[in-house]
């Protein structure tokens, strides 16, 4: 090693020195800040917020069973015993049970007509597996057409038919359900359009049926004819 960067050495190691001397009691208080913020989310997590998801995984059990029986308004309200989703939601609010409640609430609702209701929990609700998402957004949409807010309907519709395309019959009939709106809407251009989609990305499903469609909206001659 020669003189020079021996030198060089020294005074690095002089800097580093004078710069902990002079900063010292700073970067010992943010270190010992960053430990108290670690230590209490760790705490945090620990002591309030696992047992607070395991209590909410309990209290859902017995009004899973009723949602897997059909018995909607059980699963809403339990069974006098047993509590329901919308207690689970009203009491263990921000947990992964909670989130799961409002998907059985919104399905609930739904087949109880309810449909205000069904697009609240629904609304509110999100997975990250597909084929329960597909079917909270195809659910939400069915909520949207019986309140005849059609364009919310077709938009889910579609949002529900790409979440989970390997199941292509589903997929297809929920594309299938936005191209009647849109025909209902006298929209037959953008009907047309999503008639073809189902044939070129879904050709195994409704096959055959789907021609009758698409051939329809092609030889009506209007001003929205295509050729």
């Amino acid at each position: 090693m020669t003189k020079t960067s021996t030198t060089n050495d020294k005074d690095i190691l002089l800097n580093i020195l004078k710069f902990w001397e002079t900063n010292q009691k700073r970067i010992l208080t943010i270190i010992g800040g960053l430990a108290v913020i670690i230590g209490g989310w760790y705490a945090y997590q620990s002591f309030i917020v696992a047992p607070k998801e395991q209590k909410a995984q309990e209290t859902l059990y017995k009004a899973e069973e009723y949602f897997a029986q059909d018995s909607s308004r059980k699963t809403l309200d339990g069974d006098g015993t047993a509590k329901g989703v919308l207690y689970v939601i009203k009491n263990y609010s921000g947990t992964k049970a909670a989130n799961l409640a409002h998907y059985y609430a919104g399905i609930s609702y739904l087949k109880l007509g309810e449909f205000n209701k069904a697009v609240e929990h629904l609304k509110e609700f999100s997975s990250d597996s597909k084929p329960i998402q597909m079917v909270a957004y195809g659910a939400l949409a069915d909520a949207y057409s019986e309140l005849k807010k059609n364009d919310l309907a077709i938009e889910n519709y579609k949002k529900a038919a790409n979440t989970f395309t390997i199941d292509e019959l589903t997929s297809a009939e929920y594309l299938w359900r936005a191209g009647q709106l849109l025909e209902i809407m006298n929209k037959p251009t953008e009907a047309l359009a999503v008639y073809k989609e189902i044939k070129t990305k879904f050709p195994k499903a409704k096959a055959g049926e789907i021609d009758k469609y698409i051939y329809r909206l092609s030889i009506e001659k209007n001003e929205f004819s295509v050729n």
